[in-house]
């Protein structure tokens, strides 16, 4: 399961935030032979982060000690960027502080090296606006956990060279990632935009009394959702018969939410503080240990699907 190795070996990735995200994001590159100098003012290389980064690297059955080629500064004026081959911005998702990060790279990083921003809620477009260089700036979507999650958007801004994905959907794809091309930099980018769709509709049969939070989950992991690991929406409909879904939605449709509002059960019980699994109650309740072991069958399940995946993509 190990990615394959970049054909240039000594390349050097940039990752600037070492959160969960960043730090998993670190593994990938580290795990195809790259060096990564991570940009972190928070403790930079702390115990646990090096531990998650150590995990991640296991996890994709690659060596551990891959970790010794990540070093972490705690300013950006710190990185020796001209050695660079790409950047990736993981810092958390605020659109002030990314902004702030793209106007200091614009000036420190060589003009021909991709900058790249993991948000997932803001535009490239909004982030890199006031960019001399935000030709070469894109927006690169990983999904939580980054390192076993195999797909990454790559979304082009309204200002981005084309070929700039290219060269970053390449590096990817060399990474055992699954680039997934977005043609516009719209809110949402592509897989969210499906997500949320979904997610309006989860809670909105909660908000009308039609199932509970466990059946909504257990319709989408043992129904239909159980079979987006052998093939798409799309795919999936067209083995069926796409006259099927032309029916099913003249009927279906006219009765699904379109609310331009979120749920009052969500706005309910994020106001009451019961944010899931990092306040302790959400739908359920969350004490530590159950936290612990739903996080361990979480990725261990992906790690298994993502095994699937694989061996699918190879016959």
């Amino acid at each position: 399961m190990t990615p394959a190795r970049s054909e240039q070996a000594a390349d050097h990735a940039v990752v600037i935030g070492l959160g969960l995200m960043g730090c998993d994001i670190a593994a990938i590159f580290l795990a195809g032979g790259w060096r990564v100098t991570a940009v972190e003012p928070a403790g930079g290389l702390a115990p646990e982060r090096h531990t998650r980064v150590r995990t991640s690297l296991a996890q994709l059955e690659a060596d551990p000690d891959a970790v010794a080629a990540l070093t972490a500064v705690e300013r950006l004026d710190a990185v020796d960027f001209t050695s660079s081959g790409v950047v990736v911005e993981a810092a958390p998702e605020r659109l002030d502080l990314k902004r702030a990060i793209f106007a200091e790279l614009d000036r420190l990083v060589p003009p021909h090296v991709p900058v790249a921003s993991n948000a997932s809620g803001f535009r490239i477009t909004d982030i890199a606006r006031d960019c001399a260089t935000r030709a070469r700036m894109a927006n690169l979507h990983f999904f939580l956990p980054a390192h076993l999650v195999p797909g990454v958007e790559v979304v082009q801004g309204e200002h981005t060279d084309p070929v700039v994905c290219d060269r970053l959907a390449a590096i990817m794809a060399a990474l055992g990632r699954k680039p997934i091309r977005v043609a516009r930099d719209v809110p949402g980018f592509l897989a969210n935009r499906i997500q949320h769709a979904l997610m309006r509709e989860a809670f909105a049969v909660i908000d009308e009394g039609l199932a509970t939070a466990e059946d909504v989950d257990a319709a989408v992991r043992y129904a239909f959702g159980f079979r987006y690991i052998a093939a798409g929406p799309i795919l999936q409909k067209e083995l069926a018969g796409l006259e099927t879904q032309l029916a099913a939605a003249r009927t279906i449709y006219p009765s699904l939410c379109n609310d331009t509002t979120p749920s009052p059960t969500l706005e309910r019980l994020v106001a009451e503080g019961r944010l899931g699994a990092k306040s302790g109650r959400g739908f359920r309740d969350w004490p530590p240990e159950t936290v612990a072991r739903e996080r361990d069958r979480y990725e261990r399940t992906l790690l298994a699907a993502l095994r699937l995946l694989r061996e699918a993509d190879r016959d």
